[in-house]
This record gives C-alpha cells, structure tokens and sequence, in this order.
C-alpha cells in the first residue's frame, strides 16, 4: 500500500508542477500586430514618413516573447527580372533600404518604460545579438515605440495595430 502511496504522491508532484508552469507570466505584446504608421520625428520637430506612404509590416509576439517583425517601404523598385541574384545596384539598394526586419525576444522593462529587444538575426547584420532598447506606450490594441535617434537627428516611431 505505500508503494501506491508513492507512485499517487509522485504523480500528483508531476502534475502539480506541470500546472505551475503553465501559470508562467505570458507576454502582454502576445499577438499579431499590423504596422500602422513608421515614420520619423526631424530634428526641427516635424514629421515626416520614413518608408513611404503606405508602409507594410508584421510583427508577432509568442506567449514567451519570441518576435517576428518585418517593415517595408510600398515604393520599393521592382526588379526587372525575376532573378534576385541578377538584380542592378539600385534595386538592391531600393530592396535594403526599404526594408527592415528582425527576430528574437522582446521584453517589457516596465519601471524604465522600455521595450527591450534581444535581436538573433536580422537584415541588417550589425543588430545581430545586439539588444536594443525603445520607449514604448502600450494602449490597448495600439502599440507605439521611438527607435533611438539616428546621426541624423531623426526618431524612428513604430506604430502597430494588434489583430487577435
């Protein structure tokens, strides 16, 4: 009888801790979110678009933090065969330029307000295992954050739609 005792008392430990672990805090940027705006504040204050009029983007946060995020400028040249290997410098350049992508982990440094990415890879190869960190304002279903401002002077401002 104690022998069934331990085998009861080991399978309710297994199933206990089971459970606990699936009361781990899950990301509040957890979604699928659609790029709203990606723009840039100028250093005299104005606004201006930084990929284009009607910019394109993803971005997609697991329970854990795990993101995705791609942006794309609409206006970006089309090559002018469908061979990417065989495309001019100003395609090439129209396709790096107009484009930013990333993946990693993102977390929420709520006492500083920041979002903080770990970057794993990325299109442009210098934030690869970088971590980057953006104020950030999460409103409901709205998320918005500043890149830190570039030699230029000018702020990157990243608004996203939440969409489940």
């Amino acid at each position: 009888m104690s022998r069934f005792i331990g085998i009861t008392l080991a399978m309710l430990a297994g199933l206990a801790a089971r459970d606990a672990a699936s009361f781990e805090k899950v990301s509040p940027l957890r979604g699928t979110w659609t790029l709203v705006a990606a723009d840039k504040v100028l250093p005299g204050g104005g606004l201006a678009r930084d990929y284009g009029e009607r910019p394109k983007g993803r971005l997609v946060v697991d329970d854990q933090g795990r993101y995705s995020l791609q942006i794309f400028k609409s206006e970006r040249v089309r090559f002018a065969t469908d061979s990417k290997a065989d495309g001019s410098a100003d395609e090439f350049k129209s396709a790096v330029m107009g484009s930013s992508t990333h993946y990693g982990t993102v977390t929420i440094d709520s006492e500083a307000n920041l979002l903080v990415f770990s970057i794993e890879g990325s299109s442009f190869p210098n934030w690869e295992g970088t971590v980057q960190k953006r104020q950030y304002k999460l409103d409901g279903d709205e998320l918005s954050y500043r890149v830190p401002p570039r030699p230029d002077g000018s702020v990157p401002i990243s608004v996203w739609h939440r969409q489940e």
